[in-house]
């Protein structure tokens, strides 16, 4: 197989319109444009938000606070009764959690939560552990580390 003879799906592939080629196509004349004003111009349009000279609502709204969420780290989050379902022994961490589909991504720090029950004997680690969930862990004879 060669570069020249890849092709597109069939029908994926449509033809744009032709627009201000004659009045027998339906959109001759002003292009679908209609006539003056504004949008009918080369840079034609309003920029987003922009309402005309009126404030926009951008500027009418006041401002207030404070937020850092795009620094904030955020936690997927597993209770200790998901973690019964490992055998005995077991070293559970982010990469077997996201295996068995406990959490969607292993690169996202882990916190384990104390919702449910546990009496297998696990090693379990993670970034975060509530309270209940490590003495859940710990009185069922396992280990919660903290990486």
């Amino acid at each position: 197989m060669k570069l020249t003879d890849l092709m597109p799906a069939p029908g994926s592939v449509k033809e744009g319109k032709r627009k201000g080629r004659g009045p027998g196509t339906g959109n001759g004349k002003t292009a679908g444009k209609g006539h003056k004003g504004q949008n009918a111009r080369s840079g034609g349009g309003v920029k987003a938000g922009f309402e005309g000279g009126q404030m926009p609502l951008m500027r009418r709204l006041p401002k207030r606070g404070f937020s850092n969420k795009i620094f904030a780290t955020t936690y997927q989050i597993v209770n200790v009764g998901a973690l019964a379902d490992f055998e005995a022994n077991t070293v559970v961490d982010a990469s077997i959690l996201a295996a068995k589909g406990f959490i969607d991504n292993d690169k996202q720090p882990v916190k384990i939560l104390g919702d449910g029950e546990l009496d297998v004997v696990l090693t379990v680690k993670a970034a975060k552990f509530s309270k209940a969930a490590q003495s859940k862990i710990e009185a069922a004879g396992g280990k919660a580390e903290v990486l």
